[in-house]
Formats: C-alpha cells, structure tokens, sequence
C-alpha cells in the first residue's frame, strides 16, 4: 500500500432536517448529527510542489447542510460528502461517516461510513 497524506475533519457537529422516523420529521427539531471525513493524498502520485487538500470546502458542505430540506436517510448525506470530497483533483479516496449521535438511548451513535478510492468511482453504485 502507498503512503498517504491524511486530512482529517473529526466530529463536524451540524444540525439537518432528516430522518424516516415520524419524530424526526418536524421542521422546528433537526437531528444532530456528528460527521468525520478523511481525505487521503496518495504520496506516490506526482504533484505540483505547493499542492494541498482544501479542508474548508469540505467544512462549507457540511455545514451547509444545516439550510437542506428534510432527507430522509443518512446515506444521501454521505454521498454528498464523498462528491464534494472528490471534487478535489488532489483527493484520491475519502472516508465519510454520518452519525445521529442522539437517536437512541441504548447506542452512542447510528452512523453510516463508506470508504472509497478515486479509481473505484466508476465500478460502484451510490
């Protein structure tokens, strides 16, 4: 495996209207939800010498999402993530996780993640 440069944006606490429960569903009382996205750099790769990974656009997403209509699952989130994620050339795979840390009493979190390397983009499905 090559060496990766990492950018990490842990635990971005942001609320949105999402949910299939029927409690998610009014307007006045979003979810919180906690979101983690790492962005790898393959060091193998040859780049320009003052390249890097633009962590702000990552975070203006994000944050962004707070002004959505209602989504109904998680992973809609996720996917918009992995897009912005890779809408940087210099981002050859990303980790996102989607996490509503307050929807059960029991569990510290319901989360989705997905892992997913540039070069797999075309073989997948959302």
């Amino acid at each position: 495996m090559a060496p990766y440069h990492v950018v990490r944006l842990d635990e971005i606490e942001v609320h949105v209207r999402c949910g299939l429960h029927p409690w998610e569903r009014h307007p006045e009382r979003p979810n919180r939800l906690l979101i983690t996205v790492h962005m790898y750099a393959d060091l193998a790769r040859e780049r320009p010498a003052d390249w890097y990974i633009d962590y702000d656009r990552m975070r203006e997403v994000i944050v962004g999402w707070a002004q959505r209509d209602h989504v109904d699952l998680l992973e809609t989130l996720l996917q918009d993530a992995m897009t912005a994620a890779f809408a940087d050339d210099q981002v050859d795979a990303v980790m996102v996780r989607v996490a509503k840390p307050d929807i059960f009493p029991e569990t510290r979190a319901a989360a989705v993640e997905r892992f997913l390397r540039r070069e797999d983009l075309e073989t997948i499905r959302p």
